[in-house]
């Protein structure tokens, strides 16, 4: 069976407005965490200008395959392998970076490798656009959000929704520079980096 996210489809709509004006200038993206493969075939088409190149663990590929199956696009890609802890990643170079919903089920070593791999792939310039929950200055900003924190440590005591702040470090580790936070429904925000043209 396809798999199915009802909140891909609640969510896709505001990320999309998003992604319009964030990624105007950029032509190839590389999802990290792509999922059940809804998100990707909604905005490979509504965004037909990017090359988008789907990714996630192995065990997702099956499921990401039946949606890319169901809607090809020319400009629509993969799913590549790629678990961001592993030392080389299927595409290099880069312009552009998506991810959804990720950060808070990683364990944080895994959070900085993710950072770690974004510097190396992406191009002076290129911009990164993260969704999900994350905290402020410690602080949840819902009591949803805090409620859904408990839920996902009992699950995996080492996930969690992130503190914007420590994930703002490590991009900066990255030559990120935060260009805009975004507030999404649901208490929810898109984190847009630009990686600084200096950047080596």
């Amino acid at each position: 069976m396809k798999p199915f996210s009802e909140s891909c489809e609640q969510n896709k709509l505001p990320i999309l407005a998003v992604l319009q004006e964030a990624l105007a200038k950029h032509r190839v993206l590389l999802e990290i965490g792509s999922g059940t493969g809804q998100h990707a075939v909604f905005f490979a088409q509504q965004l037909p200008h990017l090359e988008w190149h789907t990714s996630d663990v192995s065990a997702n590929h099956p499921g990401i395959r039946q949606w890319l199956a169901e809607s090809p696009r020319p400009n629509l890609h993969g799913p590549y392998a790629l678990d961001v802890n592993q030392g080389e990643w299927p595409l290099t170079n880069v312009d552009a970076l998506f991810s959804a919903n990720t950060t808070h089920i990683m364990d944080w070593p895994s959070v900085v490798k993710l950072f770690a791999g974004i510097g190396r792939v992406l191009v002076p310039e290129g911009r990164v656009c993260l969704y999900g929950p994350f905290n402020y200055n410690g602080q949840y900003t819902s009591e949803s959000n805090a409620h859904f924190d408990q839920w996902l440590k009992v699950r995996d005591p080492l996930s969690g929704i992130r503190d914007f702040e420590a994930m703002n470090v490590l991009a900066g580790e990255q030559g990120l520079d935060l260009l805009k936070d975004y507030p999404m429904p649901a208490n929810n925000r898109i984190l847009v980096w630009q990686k600084s043209a200096a950047s080596i």
